[in-house]
This record gives structure tokens, C-alpha cells and sequence, in this order.
């Protein structure tokens, strides 16, 4: 049985989205950048963490295999998680506004001794905004609980000039890889 180690509403949509039945787990995993820790292996470390904790939890299911993920935008050296208030997501908007920034997705799956993971890295370039756009996309309420403040699903992709590499892998779950990790674990054909 594979389980879903997400609060995510957009993680569950997109693994829906590859045909399988699965249990969503609800965990509250510390997403905290060690001093010094490259952002890769953060976002690497924090998805395994996820599915590691996931994997205590159903851990008496024979069969049960675990998926993590873990989403964080990076510009330079600097990954910008979830932003605390509205404040800090229009500072995030502005350091974001009129450059490209990288994605940064890691899936971890894990099962009672096997794990695999995969880690995709996308550009996206988002166009100058006034204080205005970021004002009235903060409005909306997208930016909550979105790693950089913005959902690239909702109003904010109207933003983007540009995109290279996986779309899902913005929302949170990168199909492609994913699909790739399943197979492994014979879960997929």
C-alpha cells in the first residue's frame, strides 16, 4: 500500500493524477536549513525525512511504501520556504520580481529496507512587478503555505516569462520522476 507522506492538497492532486490508490499521512516534519547545509542537500535530506517518518507510521502494514517530497525556490544561496505572514511573502515577491530562480523538488520513496530518490531542478523567470501586482496577488491568498510565497498553479503564473524544466515539479511532485521511482517499487507498470 502506498501512503502519501503530505499535508499537501497539490501533492496528493498530482499523484493522484498517475492512477493509484493511496493513504495520505498527516506529519509535522521540522523543515529547518542546517548552517552551512547546501540547499540540494536539504531539500534532499528533508524529503527522506518526510518519508522516514511516514514509514514509522505504517510501519506495522506489510507492503507499505512511503512517499516524501520536498519543494523549496532558491535564488543564489538563499532557499526561501514558506513565507511566515504576508510581510515576508512580499519581500520574497520582491526579491523574486524581474530575475530567474531555480526549483528545487526531491522524492524520497522508502519501504522496509529500500529507498530511492530522485531531485529535479527547473528555472523559472518571473517578469518585473510593480508593488501593485504583488499587492493584489497577496490578496488572493495563494502565497500561504507555498514554498517563495507563490503558487505557480494559480494567478501567480500569469508572472512567469519562462519555465525550463518540470511544471509539477513547481507545484510539488514531479510526475515524470515520480512515475520512475514507483516503477522501481513495482508499483507502477
Amino acid at each position: 500500500m502506498l501512503h502519501l507522506a503530505s499535508r499537501s492538497p497539490r501533492r496528493a492532486e498530482l499523484l493522484a493524477r498517475l492512477g493509484l490508490e493511496f493513504g495520505l499521512l498527516d506529519l509535522d516534519v521540522p523543515e529547518q536549513r542546517g548552517a552551512g547545509e547546501p540547499a540540494a542537500d536539504y531539500v534532499r535530506r528533508v524529503a527522506r525525512e518526510k518519508a522516514g517518518a511516514g514509514l514509522l507510521e505504517v510501519v506495522a502494514v506489510p507492503g507499505a511504501v512511503v512517499l516524501g517530497s520536498d519543494t523549496e525556490v532558491i535564488l543564489g544561496d538563499r532557499v526561501f520556504g514558506k513565507p511566515a505572514d504576508a510581510a515576508d511573502a512580499a519581500e520574497m515577491l520582491r526579491a523574486l520580481s524581474g530575475r530567474s530562480h531555480e526549483v528545487l523538488t526531491a522524492v524520497s520513496l522508502v519501504s522496509a529496507g529500500r529507498e530511492a530518490q530522485a531531485a529535479v531542478l527547473t528555472r523559472v523567470a518571473v517578469e518585473t512587478m510593480s508593488d501593485d501586482a504583488i499587492a493584489r496577488y497577496l490578496a488572493c491568498g495563494e502565497w500561504q503555505g507555498k514554498a517563495g510565497a507563490y503558487a505557480i498553479q494559480g494567478r501567480f503564473e500569469a508572472h512567469v516569462q519562462r519555465l525550463d524544466g518540470s511544471y509539477s515539479g513547481v507545484m510539488g511532485l514531479p510526475l515524470h520522476e515520480t512515475a520512475g521511482l514507483l516503477r522501481q517499487f513495482g508499483l507502477l507498470p
